[in-house]
């Protein structure tokens, strides 16, 4: 008996790493990460393998999400894209349509944008706009907290559709389950606000037409009246962020933008919730109008996930470092790249473009942090000078590029962002907008410390060999 549930074992093992070799669009150390996983854990590697091999995504949700994209983008031709430009010239020129080929859409001409001083100050500017709000209120946040700038934003979402403003509110169902579950959650549909707790984990048979169970919308998106967008790394809480409260202050950064980019959000975000709800949005999308603002920059919007082409995110930023010519300043409090966007940093720290890296000195999650340190050494090779913030957990992605070009928004460097959640950014080309931002940049160099190149390179033979370890396991991360 014990030995048929063995062979039934060892089958079961053989067939789920013949899957994992075959499955297409994988990297080498993706397929072997998981090969080492199930071999060393025989029973449960298989297990995890089909739970999280692979960013599995049923056909029915996959063709219902790509019919209501392509019917916006249908219904809003005429509105938007008339006022687009062809992609800038230049030598960022490549990000720009990388980001069009992705999104479906052209850059937009004619945006302006204003950077939050801090955490605070950008919730206060968001509930400053719901309370102007007269048409609509979208929000979507991957974590809510029921702390003060969370109910700060309930009690103005709350008084806005009480007064006829159309409200749609979109939340993680794993981020913000507890918020989901809460009082102030109720309080917002009493209201008559419109609520969505986004990808919800199918169970039983439900299974077949959904998701994997861990795929999450990590989205940060807020559009008012169709007029004004918000995009960044901030979820709705305080610095304090009390969930984990041990690595506070959080440290964000959130962006308001007025201009046509504002249409480009709003489909993102009439996209995820048709999906989820059911919601025919097409004649909101129809009325949305954000007119080109006179001296302007141009930017773009794109939405990411495990619905875009494989290697989407990765490519955004791999064109944005790939055509830097002096220099590179990214922070990202998770980092565990692909092979691709590792070899696009080391190749500009090669070339001579000075680039600096600002990761959190305590990480929030141990094996993330782990894993990041692990590239370290291959950085500092080439050049790249790595930072750690000492002021808390920075938690904002943001990448400028030669002090002209930038990217900020959701997404992180590492294997979920690029892989598995839902994500949203804009790239912008503005070098009033990069001052900006490189000034937050500047002041979260400020406060960390850099870690010293020969002090990086120096390994022992066990540190060696555990820091290759891990960057073999981090595609399971």
């Amino acid at each position: 008996m014990h030995f048929a549930f063995g062979m039934v074992s060892v089958l079961i093992d053989l067939v789920v790493v013949v899957r994992a070799i075959l499955l297409k669009d994988r990297e080498p150390v993706a397929r072997a990460a998981w090969v080492l996983l199930i071999i060393v854990l025989p029973g449960i590697g298989a297990v995890m393998y089909l739970f999280f091999g692979e960013p599995w995504v049923s056909r029915r949700f996959r063709r219902q999400s790509d019919g209501i994209y392509k019917d916006l983008l249908k219904c809003a031709s005429s509105v938007a894209r008339s006022d687009c430009v062809d992609a800038l010239d230049g030598p960022f020129r490549n990000a720009f349509k990388t980001c069009e080929g992705i999104s479906q859409w052209q850059t937009a001409p004619g945006n302006v944008a204003r950077v939050a001083q801090d955490s605070d100050t950008a919730i206060t500017m968001i509930v400053d706009d719901i309370n102007q709000a007269q048409r609509t209120v979208h929000l979507s946040f991957y974590i809510w907290l029921t702390d003060n700038n969370g109910l700060r934003v309930v009690d103005a979402v709350c008084a806005a559709a009480r007064r006829g403003v159309h409200c749609r509110v979109v939340t993680d169902a794993i981020g913000s389950r507890n918020f989901i579950r809460s009082k102030h959650w109720a309080a917002m549909r009493d209201a008559g606000a419109s609520l969505c707790a986004s990808l919800k984990v199918p169970f039983g048979l439900a299974f077949l037409t959904g998701h994997r169970v861990d795929l999450r919308n990590h989205r940060k998106i807020v559009v008012i009246d169709g007029q004004i967008t918000y995009c960044g790394s901030q979820n709705c809480a305080d610095p304090a962020f009390l969930v984990k409260k041990k690595y506070a202050p959080w440290v964000d950064i959130m962006i308001r933008y007025q201009g046509p980019i504002v249409w480009q959000a709003e489909v993102i975000f009439a996209s995820d919730w048709s999906v989820e709800t059911g919601e025919d949005l097409r004649d909101l999308i129809r009325q949305t109008d954000p007119k080109p603002i006179g001296g302007g920059f141009d930017a773009i919007t794109t939405g990411t996930g495990p619905l875009s082409s494989k290697g989407a995110m990765s490519e955004i930023f791999v064109s944005a470092i790939s055509a830097a010519r002096h220099s590179i300043v990214v922070s990202t409090p998770y980092f565990a790249p692909d092979t691709t966007l590792l070899t696009a940093l080391v190749g500009a720290g090669r070339r001579g473009v000075a680039v600096r890296m600002i990761f959190p000195h305590r990480n929030d999650s141990r094996a993330v942090g782990s894993i990041s340190r692990a590239y370290y050494p291959e950085l500092a090779e080439a050049g790249v000078q790595i930072f750690e913030y000492q002021g808390g957990l920075l938690h904002a992605k943001t990448l400028v590029a030669d002090d002209e070009v930038g990217l900020v928004g959701s997404a992180n460097m590492d294997r979920r962002s690029l892989d598995l959640n839902f994500e949203n950014n804009v790239l912008f080309s503005s070098a009033d907008l990069c001052r900006d931002v490189s000034a937050h940049q500047q002041r979260w160099l400020e406060a960390s410390i850099e870690i010293k190149r020969d002090l990086i390179t120096r390994r022992s033979v066990i540190r060696e060999f555990g820091d290759n370890l891990l960057t073999m396991v981090a595609p399971l991360f």
